[in-house]
C-alpha cells in the first residue's frame, strides 16, 4: 500500500472508533446492553422464530405456521438443525443459543488467523474487533444463525487450503442450504473450471436441503418458496444491498437488483478470466460472497461478519492497514441512523446517511476483489504417513488448487 493509502485507511479507524464512542454515550441503550433482555418477542424475536419452527417440527405441525411474531423465512434445514432447543423454555434457550453463537464465531475467526499463521498481537486485535462490531451484537441480540454459517463457510476455506476442494464445496453447499441467498458462492468453483468441486457444492446444496425438506414435509418446501419469493427489499437504513438502497432512495428495487446482478456477473467473469492468478483460499470466495450480498434483497448490516475471513487474508497480502479499518468500521453501531431523521436533516441527507451500511458492503466487495489475484501462503497436502498421523503443513506460494 503506499504511503497514502496508509494514511487513509488508519484515518478511518479513527473516525470509527471516535463515531462508535460518541454514539455509545448518546445512546446508552446499545444492543450490547440487551442481551440479558427477557423479552423474547421483541428483542430475542429472530431465535423466538426459528424456536417455534423446531417446536412445530417436533409435533409435526406445520414449520410456517407458528405464534411467532416474525414468519421463519428460512429452509426447512434450520428448523431440524435447531430441534435441541424445542425442548427448551424459550428464555433458556436463547441464552444458550446465544453463548454457542458468540464462541462460534470467536472460534471461527481465530480459526482463520491461525490457518493464516497470523501474529498474536494480530489475532489478539482481530479478536477484539469481532468482540466489539456491531454485526456481532447485532446477531447475538436477535439470535441469528450467521455465526453457523461463518463456520461452515471458514471449514470449507480451510479445507480448499488444505488441498481438499471437494470437501471444501460440500461445506460451502451446507452454508447454501441453511442460507441460499450465499450460492454464489458456489459458482466460483465453475467459472475457474473446477468442475469437480462445483458438482460436489451443488449436490451437497440439494441433499443438506432435501434432508430438511422430508423432515418437515414437502409441502414445506413449497410453503418456504412462497414466503421467501414474496419478500421485498426493506429501505430500513441496515439493510446493505443494493435493491434495499434503490428502495432508501425511492427507485425500484428492481434497479438495485439489475445493478447487484451487474456487481455478481462481474465479480465472477473477473474470477473466471484470471482463474490463473485468482486464488481460491485468497479473497476472491469472500469477494462473490460479497457481490452475492448486495444483490441479495435484504443483507442485514450483521452479514458483514461472513466476510472478516477474506478481511483477515488481506493482511498476509500486504494490506493490514485497510484489513484494520475493515474491522473498524464494523464497530460503528446500528443507533447511527437515529442520528439522521428525516425531518431534521431533510429526506435527501437522511437517504444518504442511512446508507452507510450498503456503503461499508461495497468497500468490503471493492476492497476483497481488487486483492483477488494476490498470493497469499497455502498450506499444500502432504500424504498421511503410515502411522495415520496428519500431514505436517508446508507454506508454499503456488497456484490454485483445481479439483
Amino acid at each position: 500500500m503506499s504511503a497514502a493509502a496508509r494514511a487513509a485507511a488508519w484515518l478511518v479507524v479513527a473516525a470509527a472508533l471516535v463515531t462508535a464512542v460518541v454514539l455509545t454515550l448518546r445512546h446508552p441503550d446499545a444492543l450490547v446492553t440487551l442481551l440479558p433482555s427477557p423479552d423474547m418477542r421483541e428483542l430475542h424475536v429472530d431465535f423466538d422464530t426459528f424456536r417455534a419452527s423446531a417446536v412445530a417440527l417436533a409435533h409435526g405441525d406445520d414449520i410456517y405456521a407458528t405464534p411467532a411474531k416474525l414468519p421463519n423465512l428460512n429452509p426447512p434445514l434450520l428448523s431440524v438443525l435447531l430441534l435441541p432447543f424445542a425442548g427448551l423454555d424459550p428464555l433458556t434457550g436463547y441464552r444458550i443459543f446465544a453463548a454457542l453463537m458468540l464462541l462460534t464465531a470467536l472460534a471461527s475467526v481465530l480459526a482463520v488467523a491461525r490457518e493464516l499463521r497470523l501474529p498474536p498481537v494480530v489475532q489478539v486485535g482481530a479478536a477484539l474487533a469481532v468482540l466489539a462490531s456491531s454485526p456481532l451484537h447485532g446477531t447475538l441480540v436477535l439470535g441469528q444463525i450467521y455465526p453457523v454459517l461463518l463456520a461452515a463457510m471458514v471449514a470449507g476455506w480451510i479445507a480448499e487450503r488444505r488441498g481438499r476442494p471437494v470437501l471444501a464445496a460440500v461445506l460451502y453447499g451446507v452454508a447454501v442450504a441453511l442460507k441460499p441467498s450465499l450460492a454464489p458462492v458456489l459458482l466460483l468453483a465453475g467459472v475457474q473450471r473446477r468442475w469437480s468441486a462445483l458438482r460436489a457444492g451443488i449436490a451437497s446444496a440439494a441433499v443438506a436441503t432435501l434432508v430438511g425438506v422430508l423432515a418437515a414435509g414437502p409441502s414445506s418446501a413449497f410453503a418456504w418458496l412462497h414466503l421467501a419469493l414474496d419478500q421485498v427489499a426493506p429501505d430500513v437504513p441496515d439493510n446493505a444491498s443494493l435493491p434495499g438502497l434503490a428502495a432508501r432512495f425511492g427507485l425500484p428495487s428492481s434497479l438495485g437488483t439489475a445493478l447487484g446482478v451487474a456487481v455478481l456477473v462481474g465479480t465472477l467473469a473477473w474470477c473466471g478470466y484470471r482463474r490463473d492468478r485468482v486464488d481460491p483460499v485468497g479473497t476472491a470466495p469472500w469477494a462473490v460472497l460479497a457481490a452475492g450480498l448486495l444483490l441479495a434483497p435484504i443483507a442485514w448490516h450483521n452479514y458483514l461478519m461472513l466476510l472478516w475471513p477474506g478481511v483477515l487474508v488481506l493482511v498476509v497480502l500486504g494490506r493490514g492497514p485497510a484489513a484494520a479499518a475493515a474491522l473498524a468500521v464494523a464497530v460503528v453501531p446500528v443507533s447511527w441512523a437515529g442520528e439522521w431523521p428525516p425531518e431534521g436533516v431533510g429526506p435527501a441527507a437522511s437517504a444518504v446517511a442511512h446508507s452507510l451500511y450498503c456503503a461499508i458492503l461495497l468497500g468490503y466487495w471493492v476492497l476483497l476483489l481488487s486483492s483477488s489475484s494476490r498470493r497469499s501462503s497455502r498450506v499444500e497436502p502432504v500424504p498421511l504417513g503410515s502411522d495415520g498421523r496428519q500431514p505436517v503443513e508446508v507454506g508454499s506460494s503456488k497456484g490454485p488448487v483445481t479439483g
